[in-house]
């Protein structure tokens, strides 16, 4: 099974929205992705390095 960065970032980014709209979390997105972008980029960075080494 091929791991895919992308999709988890919107399977979790999902799942977050959804707990907000049901009321069973409390998040705030925009101070969540104001802290957390770093990583994010961090992360996107490293998929994109080992996609580019492993040609298809």
């Amino acid at each position: 099974m091929k791991f895919s960065v992308p999709a988890v970032i919107l399977i979790v980014l999902g799942v977050v929205l959804l707990m907000n709209n049901l009321g069973l979390a409390d998040f705030d997105l925009g101070r969540l992705i104001m802290r957390w972008w770093p990583a994010i980029l961090i992360a996107v960075g490293i998929s994109m390095l080992f996609r580019r080494g492993n040609p298809r």
